[in-house]
């Protein structure tokens, strides 16, 4: 079916059932050890991963919840395992919980230990496999397949396997198997998406794996005990599959023979001699037997999905592209040009952009001086526009416009997979990465940014930090005062303060929020050339919504500011913030001024700073401490007052208030520490 979605112009299918709530997917990932499994893990995790032992071993799982398009699931890998015949104790466990889970069969009523884990069998069953080394990877494969589950193979390091010359049909493998098989590269996040949309759709289809029988002379000599195993009352006992149950048996799996034992001690010898009989009929020993055959099956499997050829094939634009955005080590490169690209747009192109549009305005208006109250009111008005045209068209619209290019090339979201790891540190996912970046430009496109690609928890983390990414206002603030006066170190330790503040309030913001939302299935797309109307249209509804908050705010903070100075409320509102300018951070008293007028917009503050001295030298009037106490404050002040009409948009007011209390906090407490920091350094040496 079809279901309209909120921008009412596009239509997408919409798979029912829909796997959500309490009707969750639950996903088992399973593979041999270094199979990637551990990274593929990694690439989706939330940023809360619940870990523990499988009951009675010290083998290790991890289990988070993730979201895969509208579906939700909980992912579980488990530890690696070769195999499901004759395993020891630790990694029967692992068997023991893709088949019952926490649901204990009747057979293991007498044990004294819990289920494996404290969670339901899984839904479907997720096998990571190395493209690299099939053979013995897929033995496991087709006894994975006789437990009864829907199942996916993940073919992995398929870039690995190129590199030497394997190249392998992955739609005659799947024929073959009888289950999708999906190409994937987890290291740079290739197939990811797909895998998981395979998995969920496995289930929702109700689709099982084919039949993998032994060979025929294996299945004549094993029809007698196939025929005395066919039992409802071994069915009901074991719970597992009757095909399972047989080729356990067959195999003279110790665990299952030990139950048998256990729970039908008269039927036990009839089965072994039954299992003796077929074994005589073979030329070698029944487990040796199925052994061989598997693996002459895998074989010639393999011989018929596989070749050998030239390696590196396609090495085009996009491998190397990749190589940059995707590569483990080269990938954090790939993020730095992009970063470097967007300081490029903001200290360039918007700084131009700026100096032919709002700056020149401001000039042409700053001859108007009205006395009267009217007069007043009327610059105040056109002050707030200048403001609006000064965000908007510098700023706002360029930096968007990036951000739209740089999600339909492909780019974005090649970012997001290879950041995700590292904003986990501070609680978020990668997928916030570039609007982080656009907060260099103006927090106000950031934080909307943010609420387009992300939700709940993720959306106010995200948002609450990128009010303290410096803008171009503020960056050009501390490179205009802090360059002079306080050189490069000076400037790079704010810089390098404001990154270490936005890593510590991702930790703590983590506690306040401490609901984790769901790990992310993130799709590399293909690289593609976006088409230019598409842009317009998509910067087109990223910003209409916002002018429609910022604006009425923007002119009316811009008229009451204008109205106390008019009243001559200049010494009143010094007064008022003595305590925090002169008591707390040692600043001349007369910065109240400049520091209130900065939520208007904060290059307000540069040249009210001059007009409150009286000069244009402030280093003879304020020393180096004072003024990088300055610098601190307003780096983490609130930003202005159009990221707070934003916040209002898509947080709320509960939290859009919080995020000013929460950087007036931080702005008093870390320029107040630094200051008493830089004065007893100073003290000690002089």
């Amino acid at each position: 079916m079809k279901q309209s979605q909120v921008s009412h112009q596009f239509e997408v299918p919409l798979s029912t059932p829909l796997f959500r709530g309490q009707k969750h997917l639950r996903i088992a990932l399973v593979g041999m050890p270094n199979s990637g499994k551990s990274t593929l893990f990694k690439a989706v995790s939330a940023t809360s991963i619940q870990t523990g032992e499988l009951t009675g071993t010290r083998n290790t799982y991890a289990e988070c919840s993730v979201q895969i398009g509208l579906d939700e699931a909980q992912l579980v890998s488990l530890p690696s395992i070769q195999s499901l015949h004759n395993l020891p104790h630790d990694d029967r466990v692992t068997l023991q919980y893709l088949l019952w889970g926490d649901q204990s069969p009747l057979i293991s009523k007498h044990e004294e230990s819990s289920p494996p884990a404290p969670f339901a069998p899984p839904d479907v069953i997720i096998q990571v496999v190395d493209a690299t080394a099939l053979e013995r990877q897929l033995e496991l494969t087709i006894e994975l397949s006789q437990i009864g589950k829907p199942m996916v193979l993940a073919l992995n390091m398929m870039d690995e396997a190129r590199k030497k010359g394997i190249h392998i049909n992955s739609r005659t493998l799947s024929e073959r198997l009888g289950i999708p098989v999906v190409p994937t590269v987890a290291l740079m996040g290739h197939g990811i998406s797909a895998l998981f949309s395979a998995a969920a759709n496995a289930v929702r289809e109700g689709e099982y794996p084919h039949p993998h029988p032994p060979s025929d002379h294996i299945v004549n000599a094993i029809k007698p005990l196939k025929k005395a195993l066919h039992d409802p009352e071994l069915q009901k006992a074991f719970c597992v599959p009757y095909s399972f149950l047989l080729m356990q048996v067959a195999a003279k799996d110790s665990y299952f023979i030990d139950e048998l034992k256990q729970h039908f001690p008269q039927r036990l010898p009839g089965l072994l001699e039954l299992r003796t009989e077929a074994e005589q009929m073979l030329p070698r020993p029944l487990e040796e037997e199925l052994h061989a055959d598997r693996h002459h099956h895998v074989a010639s499997m393999i011989e018929a999905v596989s070749r050998l050829g030239p390696s590196q094939e396609n090495r085009n634009w996009r491998y190397w592209l990749d190589e940059l955005f995707l590569h483990p080590q080269w990938g954090l490169l790939g993020s730095l040009s992009v970063f470097a690209l967007v300081l490029f747009v903001v200290f360039e192109g918007s700084v131009y952009l700026d100096s032919i549009t709002a700056a020149k305005l401001i000039d042409w208006i700053s001859a108007w001086q009205p006395e009267t109250t009217s007069g007043v009111v009327g610059r105040a008005i056109a002050d707030g526009l200048i403001g609006l045209v000064g965000i908007v068209i510098p700023y706002m619209i360029p930096l968007v416009l990036l951000l739209v290019w740089l999600e339909d090339a492909g780019i974005m979201q090649r970012i997001a997979f290879v950041l995700d790891r590292g904003f986990h540190k501070i609680g978020l996912h990668g997928g916030v990465a570039l609007p982080f970046l656009l907060g260099l430009g103006c927090n106000v496109p950031a934080i909307s940014s943010a609420a387009a690609v992300s939700s709940g928890r993720d959306r106010i983390v995200a948002s609450l930090l990128i009010t303290f990414v410096p803008c171009s206002a503020r960056s050009a603030i501390i490179l205009a005062i802090g360059g002079k006066y306080l050189g490069g170190i000076g400037v790079f330790f704010v810089f390098l303060l404001t990154i270490i503040v936005i890593a510590v309030l991702g930790q703590l913001l983590s506690r306040r929020y401490p609901e984790t939302g769901p790990g992310q299935v993130l799709e590399i797309p293909h690289y593609t050339m976006p088409n230019i109307s598409s842009l317009i249209q998509k910067t087109w509804m990223r910003t209409s919504d916002i002018l429609t908050i910022v604006t009425p705010l923007l002119v009316g903070g811009s008229i009451v500011l204008a109205l106390l100075s008019h009243v001559g409320a200049d010494d009143f509102i010094n007064t008022l913030f003595t305590p925090v300018t002169n008591w707390w951070l040692g600043l001349p008293v007369v910065l109240g001024v400049p520091i209130l007028f900065g939520v208007l917009r904060k290059e307000l503050s540069l040249l009210m700073i001059y007009q409150a001295l009286g000069s244009f030298e402030i280093s003879t009037l304020m020393d180096w401490i004072q003024i990088m106490t300055f610098l601190i404050f307003l780096t983490f002040y609130v930003p202005c007052i159009s990221t707070f009409a934003v916040m209002l948009k898509t947080l709320g007011r509960k939290d859009a208030f919080f995020s000013v209390a929460l950087s007036i906090g931080v702005a008093l407490i870390v320029s107040g520490v630094i200051r008493f920091l830089l004065e007893g350094i100073r003290w000690i040496y002089i």
